[in-house]
């Protein structure tokens, strides 16, 4: 069973937090999710354990549990959808949103069905 992990203290490693899995059964494997620009911790991880009943009793034990200072956040993980993984929606880098899309290279300030474009900016 793959489990999440969140509210993780910043600093914690990816050994310490097999061992506090380790008293529920067999790990795995363990990841600790990283920014990929800063190359810090983001404060959440995974944990695979290969038998649903000690992992079933991990979340039970440590989900609530105070780690170095925060209380985590222990539950079974939902497995992501081919639509989960698609660009973010309002996300610079999307194209979408907040302006939608320009096909055809026409002038934003020509046609349409304004009456008055004088309220626009010189700018």
């Amino acid at each position: 069973m793959n489990i999440y992990v969140g509210s993780l203290h910043y600093d914690i490693s990816e050994d310490q937090l097999k061992t506090l899995f380790d008293e529920y059964g067999e790990v795995g494997s363990v990841k600790i999710i990283m920014d990929k620009f800063s190359g810090r911790s983001k404060g959440f991880g995974f944990v695979e354990m290969s038998n649903d009943d000690e992992a079933k009793k991990a979340i039970e034990g440590l989900n609530g549990v105070e780690v170095e200072g925060r209380t985590i956040v222990v539950n079974e993980s939902i497995e992501r959808t081919d639509r989960d993984r698609g660009p973010r929606r309002n996300n610079f880098r999307s194209g979408g949103g907040g302006g939608g899309d320009r096909r055809g290279g026409g002038d934003r300030n020509s046609g349409g069905n304004r009456r008055d474009n004088n309220y626009r900016s010189n700018y």
